[in-house]
């Protein structure tokens, strides 16, 4: 007689570590490698992207890795559409090419994408799973709101900037590029829609979007040009929403100097709204030229006392207008002189000719000194910069401008 066969069962003790194990660590995410071949074909079908760029020999980018990588599983449960969020990364040695493109200027930098658009404002927040999945979650939230009476517009905060669009239907093409253009500008402008009854009195011609500036008695500005074409009214949007002359804050400072830009500022007081609001006019009459070349900024005096102390000066003498080049401060020797036509320019292109850094070590150029009076050469050290000690911490990245990997 033939014994039986039976199947060997594994032991009861085995089965439970299995279980344990299952538990405790479950299926690690499959991170997207982006490469020059298929970086636009993910990015640009994907509604949210997260992309961490990396060096494998970066600590900071090693001790990242988990986290994503937990980050990315924890969203994917809730999101599990594989468009509606990609979490994906670019080992920068292997292509520096793509680090380039983005201008990658530390390690890790975790950067957002909206439909393949590169956000300007990068991830900054903890790096931990909770607070990267909490981000992301507030990147999947509705970024315009919805009122349901015209007296909610008549009562908005007028210290913002606000969007409003008046919509027959809200399954439009109108509305898919009116929410779109809120994705991308929603941290720099409140955005707001009206639908159906409610927002008639606002379509006389057709459905609308219109810009309320901050100040109560702003007149509004309304958007003359085809609500499907994405790019003329995020470029219109994007005009309002992001101010020609911004303020620096202490939250905000380390993306400023990011931007790799001189700073042209003009430190007053907080309620000293006349001297910002001449500023801003100067500034937009004399300097719209020199935009992409110098960030305008304005800062509270009292928060900002320090960089003042740097060019012996106090809040009692505000206002004051000052360049940060990241190297050196140049202060402009009189804010009264700011509605001289062509001074303040003036002031800029010496920053760029070199001739400001030349005066304070030299004394004025011969061609600014009057004839017969001798020219005079004064050493001196012009105040370090202040703002400089904003850029990212070394503590949290490896900054690539102490190397020459890119």
């Amino acid at each position: 007689m033939r014994s039986s066969i039976f199947p060997l069962l594994p032991d009861p003790g085995c089965l439970l570590l299995l279980l344990v194990s299952w538990l405790f660590n479950p299926t690690r995410s499959e991170i997207t490698s982006l490469d020059s071949g298929n970086i636009d074909d993910i990015l640009n079908n994907a509604d949210v992207a997260l992309v961490n760029f990396y060096a494998d020999w970066c600590r900071f980018s090693q001790m990242l890795h988990p986290i994503f990588e937990e980050a990315s599983n924890v969203i994917k449960e809730e999101y599990p559409d594989k468009n509606q969020v990609v979490f994906a990364r670019v080992d920068c040695d292997q292509h520096s090419d793509i680090a380039q493109r983005y201008r990658i200027s530390k390690y890790p930098t975790l950067k957002l994408f909206r439909n393949g658009m590169m956000m300007k404002r990068e991830y900054r927040g903890q790096r931990s799973v909770t607070a990267i999945a909490d981000y992301i979650r507030q990147q999947k939230s509705n970024p315009i709101r919805e009122v349901q009476d015209m007296e909610e517009i008549s009562s908005l905060d007028r210290s913002r900037r606000n969007i409003v669009g008046y919509f027959e239907q809200k399954d439009t093409d109108n509305y898919r590029t009116f929410e779109r253009v809120a994705n991308i500008l929603h941290d720099d402008c409140i955005f707001l829609s009206a639908f159906g009854a409610i927002s008639k009195a606002e379509r006389f011609s057709g459905d609308n979007v219109i810009y309320k500036p901050p100040g109560e008695n702003a007149p509004d500005m309304v958007y003359l040009g085809s609500l499907t074409n994405f790019d003329l009214i995020y470029a219109w949007t994007q005009d309002k929403c992001v101010p020609l002359v911004r303020e620096i804050t202490f939250e905000n400072g380390e993306e400023l100097t990011e931007e790799g830009l001189p700073f042209l500022i003009l430190f007053h007081m907080k309620d000293d709204l006349e001297s910002l609001e001449k500023f801003q006019q100067e500034v937009a009459r004399q300097l719209i030229s020199e935009k992409g070349t110098i960030n305008f900024l304005h800062a509270d005096c009292d928060k900002f006392r320090h960089p003042l102390l740097h060019i012996q000066k106090t809040p009692a003498d505000c206002p004051v207008i000052a360049i940060d080049s990241f190297r050196h401060m140049y202060v402009f020797p009189d804010f009264s002189d700011l509605s001289v036509p062509g001074k303040l320019k003036q002031f800029v292109l010496d920053l760029h000719s070199g001739k400001l850094h030349r005066e304070f070590h030299h004394g004025p150029d011969p061609t600014d000194v009057a004839p017969g009076q001798p020219i005079q050469d004064l050493a001196s050290s012009p105040p370090e910069s202040s703002f400089q000690k904003l850029a990212p911490s070394e503590h949290r990245y490896t900054l690539l401008r102490e190397k020459d990997e890119l």
